[in-house]
C-alpha cells in the first residue's frame, strides 16, 4: 500500500501541496483529476523525491515503511515508478541498452542480450511495439504514442509496487490510449502493481475502469468517488465541486 499523510510541498517558495491524504491499496487503480495548476503533477514529483520540489511536511510510506526521507533512486529500488508526461530524449543511447540496464539494476541480475530478448518479446507484442524500436535511440524522434508505450514497457520490466503515471494519455490517439489502458490492466492483474494515474480526460478512464477517482483542488484532495464522479465532472465542471466543498 502507498499511504500519503498530510503531505505539503512548495516550488520556488510557492505552496503547491497543502495537505494531501491518500491511500492506494495493492493492485488498485486510483486516478487523480483536477484543473491545471492545482498540484497533480507536483504530487507525482514529490512522491519520487524530485530535488526541484521541497517537501515541507507530511509522511509517505510504502508497505508500512516510511520512505519520506529517501532519495529518488532509493524510492525507485523500494518499488516506486514515475512515468513522465514529457519523457526525455537521449540521442546515442539505444532503447535496448537502456532497458536491459534498467532491468538488471532493478532486479539485481545481469542478463545477456539473448536472455533479454526473450524477456522483452511478449511485452513488445502486448504494447504493439515493433522489435526494430529497440535499435532506435531513446525517445529520439518518437511520436507521442510511441513514447507512452515505451514508458509502459519500462514499467512492465521494472515491476514496481506502485506506478505513478503523469498524463500517460496526453498527446496520443484513441488506439494508443486503448493499448496503454489494456497494458495497465494486464500489469495490475499479473504483477499486482498499484497505479496512481494523473489525467484530465475521461476517455482513458472508460477503458480502465479505475477503483477510485480523486479530485484535487488548491493542493488538497477534496472529493473521492467512482466513475460516477467523473461523469458528473464532465457535465458540471470543477466549479460544481468547489461549490459543494470538501467531501472526501
Amino acid at each position: 500500500m502507498l499511504k500519503i499523510e498530510n503531505l505539503t510541498a512548495k516550488v520556488a517558495d510557492k505552496d503547491i501541496l497543502k495537505g494531501i491524504d491518500l491511500e492506494v491499496p495493492k493492485g488498485e487503480i486510483h486516478v487523480i483529476m483536477g484543473p491545471n495548476g492545482v498540484g497533480k503533477s507536483t504530487l507525482g514529483h514529490v512522491l519520487m523525491g524530485h530535488k526541484g520540489y521541497e517537501r515541507t511536511g507530511g509522511r509517505i510510506s510504502l508497505d508500512a515503511e516510511d520512505i519520506t526521507d529517501l532519495g529518488t533512486s532509493e524510492r525507485a529500488m523500494k518499488g516506486l515508478f514515475l512515468a513522465f508526461q514529457y519523457p526525455v530524449s537521449v540521442p546515442g543511447l539505444k532503447v535496448s541498452e537502456f532497458l536491459r540496464n534498467l532491468y538488471s539494476l532493478r532486479h539485481g541480475v545481469q542478463v545477456s542480450v539473448s536472455e533479454f530478448r526473450k524477456i522483452v518479446r511478449e511485452r513488445l507484442e502486448m504494447l504493439d511495439i515493433e522489435r526494430s524500436a529497440l535499435q532506435r535511440y531513446l525517445n529520439d524522434g518518437f511520436s507521442g504514442g510511441e513514447m507512452k508505450r515505451l514508458e509502459m514497457l519500462q514499467l512492465s520490466l521494472v515491476q514496481p509496487k506502485v506506478a505513478i503515471l503523469d498524463e500517460i494519455d496526453s498527446g496520443v490517439d484513441v488506439d494508443a490510449q486503448k493499448t496503454v489502458a489494456d497494458a495497465i490492466a494486464r500489469i495490475r492483474d499479473t504483477q499486482g502493481v498499484s497505479f496512481v494515474i494523473i489525467t484530465h480526460y475521461q476517455r482513458l478512464l472508460n477503458f480502465l475502469k479505475p477503483d477510485k477517482v480523486h479530485v484535487v483542488l488548491d493542493g488538497k484532495v477534496v472529493r473521492s468517488g467512482n466513475m460516477d464522479l467523473v461523469t458528473s465532472l464532465e457535465k458540471e465542471g470543477y466549479d460544481w465541486v468547489r461549490k459543494q466543498g470538501v467531501q472526501p
